[in-house]
């Protein structure tokens, strides 16, 4: 068999475990942020965190099947690692930035939602203090 077909073959393997394995991790663990974010609605953050993990998982192995390609050849062993080092590199990265792109959105709803919490007080006013000395 070509060099090149296994180096294809352990990079899709390994990609697409390490996607599967992110989503779920982030998946099962993101799922207490995210109903903290949408202040304790339970049902809400359980279709996000779906749509997140739809989403996440459709960027991901979109780029994954994109960056398949590779520049020529594979001529031997080293060369394998060489090419799979790279493309998982990268692959790595990008889920990595993905991660941090989404706890960053997340967060700053959570903010927001945190300072509009604030914004009411906690008992509504019961009148009117007078100034003294008037």
């Amino acid at each position: 068999m070509d060099r090149t077909v296994v180096a294809y073959v352990i990079y899709l393997v390994v990609s697409i475990a390490l996607t599967i394995w992110v989503a779920r991790t982030l998946s099962r663990n993101g799922r207490v942020f995210l109903a903290d974010v949408l202040q304790g609605n339970e049902k809400l953050a359980d279709a996000v965190n779906h749509l997140l993990v739809v989403g996440f998982y459709l960027v991901n192995l979109g780029f994954v099947a994109l960056y398949l390609s590779g520049d020529g050849t594979i001529a031997d062993t080293r060369g394998i690692f060489e090419a799979l080092s790279t493309k998982l590199g990268v692959v790595l990265l990008v889920l990595g930035v993905m991660h941090l792109g989404n706890v960053y959105v997340l967060n700053r709803i959570r903010r927001r939602g945190v300072m509009e919490r604030e914004q009411v007080p906690p008992v509504a006013p019961q009148g009117w203090v007078g100034t003294q000395g008037a």
